[in-house]
């Protein structure tokens, strides 16, 4: 869910720097958090819901649609392939990443968007699709499947050590007109996600979120500055080494 992709940075929404660092090592768990992208206007905007005011982790703050990898995701049968290139950035890093892996951060990240915003990035496709169930259930009613050839990975971040909950989260975005399918009545009042907005890059909903996902939405406003988005551009690693927050390069 939201909160799981947030905590990739801090699990407790408390400032990194004011987090207790005491708890055992804990292997970080994949996850994947998808940044939906508007760029019809002159200033691009990028899709963030609000949490319910009652829920432990972040209430009442914006957050984009995420969550933990579950292990049924690299058996979901897609529309496309992804691209190579995205597999590729995929592979970067240690420990070596499997096509298995790969496919399955990518059609996590797809997963969590429909379920806590009821936005599907899917594709029709010959012939009926085949029956999914459980959150996939809308892309089936749709006579669609997931597709992950929209995907672009923007970052990828780790948990610091000594917290209680860690992930190892990929960025992704894609653009609005990826979405292919709505569910109605996904966000209200009593939701995990009780409001969708769309908000210029640069906006005050944005001030508030966490000082990780501002340096992803600091990458991604660097590379939409630049035109269209590629595959080819850097990829930045955030991770902890020595108690210091590092930035790297994916593959460098």
């Amino acid at each position: 869910m939201s909160d799981t992709a947030q905590a990739s940075s801090a699990p407790t929404g408390k400032p990194a720097e004011k987090e207790a660092d005491h708890h055992p090592y804990t292997k970080p768990r994949d996850a994947a958090t998808l940044i939906l992208v508007d760029r019809s206007s002159t200033v691009p905007k990028v899709l963030v819901g609000k949490r319910h005011d009652k829920v432990v982790f972040m209430p009442g703050k914006f957050v984009f649609p995420g969550g933990r990898v579950d292990k049924s995701d690299h058996r979901i049968p897609v529309a496309a392939s992804m691209p190579a290139e995205l597999e590729a950035n995929l592979f970067k890093g240690k420990p070596q990443t499997t096509a298995s892996r790969a496919k399955s951060l990518a059609v996590a990240a797809i997963r969590e968007a429909c379920e806590e915003t009821g936005l599907c990035l899917g594709r029709k496709i010959d012939g009926p699709a085949p029956k999914l169930d459980g959150p996939w259930a809308p892309f089936s009613e749709a006579g669609l499947l997931p597709d992950p050839s929209g995907l672009y990975l923007i970052a990828r971040a780790i948990t610091p050590p000594g917290r209680i909950k860690r992930f190892d989260t990929r960025f992704f975005t894609a653009d609005a007109s990826a979405i292919t399918h709505r569910v109605d009545g996904v966000v209200h009042a009593d939701a995990e996600l009780v409001e969708l907005v769309w908000v210029e890059l640069g906006s005050k909903p944005l001030a508030d979120l966490h000082p990780m996902t501002k340096n992803v939405l600091n990458e991604l406003d660097r590379r939409l500055a630049t035109g269209p988005l590629r595959h080819d551009a850097p990829v930045p690693f955030f991770h902890f080494y020595g108690g210091k927050m590092q930035k790297d390069v994916l593959g460098a």
